[in-house]
């Protein structure tokens, strides 16, 4: 969750460093998507998952625009400073600028759990997974905060689709196996 922050730190520092005169960074494409889900579906461990994990956050950072990117950039520099108050701006003027990206309504959910305003979070996180139906970090965020307030059977659901998407998102079987204990009971 807070290591999107720091992925994107590094990745975009990567960037930064190779800043010769380049195309814009592009936006994922569906099939590259796919491709990347694709191959995290056949991994055959964690640690051969993550790389492809990191792949895929990667591919959802970038907006295809190179304003936004920038503002993330700026924003991720301002929350690894510590200056969250400048973070919260720089995110809530890309939702502006660009309401339809996903990782920025992501980001701010992020810092709204941060700052103890679930509401806040949880429409975020929300507005997250409508934009992006395969956001599985998001989506495992959203049911823990569902969880945390009682609607145990929404969680469940959500960290079911997370779990899809994403077989070996750290610790999410375990959160499915106990909420299924606790809800269906014992399976004979």
């Amino acid at each position: 969750m807070r290591a999107l922050f720091a992925l994107l730190c590094s990745v975009l520092a990567v960037s930064a460093a190779a800043a010769a005169p380049k195309a814009p960074p592009h936006r994922a494409t569906r099939t590259e998507i796919d491709a990347l889900f694709s191959a995290l579906a056949k991994a055959g461990s964690e640690e051969e998952a993550k790389p492809i994990e990191d792949k895929i956050m990667t591919a959802f950072l970038r907006s295809g625009s190179p304003t936004v990117d920038l503002l993330m950039t700026r924003a991720a520099a301002a929350m690894h400073a510590g200056a969250t108050g400048t973070a919260n701006k720089l995110i809530a003027s890309i939702t502006q600028i660009k309401p339809d990206y996903a990782e920025a309504w992501h980001q701010r959910g992020i810092m709204r759990a941060d700052a103890d305003d679930d509401q806040g979070a949880m429409f975020c996180l929300e507005k997250t997974v409508t934009l992006n139906p395969r956001q599985f970090e998001a989506m495992a965020e959203l049911a823990s905060k569902l969880e945390e307030y009682g609607d145990k059977p929404g969680a469940l659901k959500l960290y079911r689709k997370a779990l899809a998407l994403d077989p070996y998102f750290p610790g999410l079987s375990h959160k499915i196996r106990a909420l299924e204990h606790e809800l269906e009971g014992e399976r004979l």
